[in-house]
C-alpha cells in the first residue's frame, strides 16, 4: 500500500494533489500542462526537453516567452494544441505580474513604473518605445508606440512625441523603451535624445518628467540617475 501512494506521489497530477503546487518542479508543473506525451517520451521527459532548451539559451522560465509556435512544434510530441496552451501559460503569467504591479503604478515614482511595465517590455526582441502622455495630475491618457527599433537602435522622433502630446492634450511626458540585451545602461544616444526631447518639452510646457529604460529585471530612471 505504501509503495503504491508513493509511486502515485511521484506523478506530477497525483503529486499535486498530495502535496500542493508548491511541492512540484518546474518541470513537473509543465507536464500537467502538457497532460500526456508520447509512447516512447512520458509528459514529463517531454517538459524536461522544452526546459533544457532553456538552460541552452540561459533565459530559463523566461524561454516561454521568447520561444514561437513553429520552434515549439518541432519537438517531437509537441503538435499545436500543445505549443498553444504553452504559450498562453506564458501570456497569463505576464498579465497576473503586470494586474498586480497596477495597484502600486504610481507615474512620479519610477520604480512602480518600471514593475508595470517590466514583464511585457522585458521579452521584447527588438527596441520598443514607449510615449506615455499624462494629465496635470500624473494620471494616463494614453500610450503611444513611437517606434520599434532593431536589435542595437531603436529611432525616436521628436516631431512624432509632440504631434501626438497635442492631439491628447497632455500635460506631461514620460519615455519608456527596453534593451534587448538586458542591460538598461543608457547609451550616449540615448541620453542626448531625451535632452533634446525635455528641452522642446520646456519650450511647449508639456514637460517630459522621465524616461525609464527597462532591462531584464532591472531598470533605470534618467531622472533618478541626474542625466535629464
Amino acid at each position: 500500500m505504501e509503495l503504491n501512494i508513493k509511486k502515485n506521489q511521484d506523478l506530477p497530477y497525483e503529486k499535486f494533489l498530495s502535496l500542493g503546487p508548491s511541492s512540484l518542479t518546474e518541470a513537473e508543473l509543465l507536464a500537467i500542462i502538457l497532460r500526456t506525451g508520447t509512447r516512447n517520451c512520458p509528459a514529463l521527459k517531454l517538459a524536461e526537453q522544452i526546459l533544457s532548451l532553456s538552460a541552452k539559451s540561459r533565459r530559463g522560465l523566461n524561454l516561454l516567452h521568447h520561444i514561437s509556435l513553429k520552434e515549439l512544434m518541432e519537438i517531437p510530441g509537441i503538435g499545436e494544441v500543445k505549443a498553444v496552451k504553452i504559450k498562453c501559460v506564458a501570456e497569463l503569467a505576464m498579465r497576473m505580474s503586470r494586474e498586480r504591479a497596477a495597484s502600486t503604478l504610481r507615474f512620479n515614482m519610477p520604480d512602480t513604473v518600471a514593475e508595470y511595465y517590466m514583464e511585457n517590455m522585458r521579452h521584447q526582441e527588438k527596441e520598443v518605445v514607449l510615449l506615455l502622455l499624462l494629465d496635470n495630475k500624473l494620471n494616463l491618457i494614453e500610450e503611444y508606440m513611437v517606434s520599434i527599433g532593431t536589435v542595437n537602435a531603436s529611432l525616436l522622433s521628436a516631431r512624432e512625441i509632440f504631434i501626438q502630446a497635442l492631439k491628447y492634450r497632455a500635460c506631461h511626458l514620460m519615455l519608456l523603451h527596453n534593451h534587448p540585451s538586458g542591460d538598461p545602461k543608457p547609451s550616449n544616444q540615448d541620453i542626448l535624445i531625451t535632452q533634446k526631447i525635455k528641452k522642446a518639452g520646456e519650450l511647449m510646457d508639456i514637460p517630459l518628467i522621465d524616461h525609464i529604460i527597462v532591462g531584464d529585471g532591472c531598470y533605470i530612471s534618467l531622472k533618478e540617475e541626474h542625466l535629464i
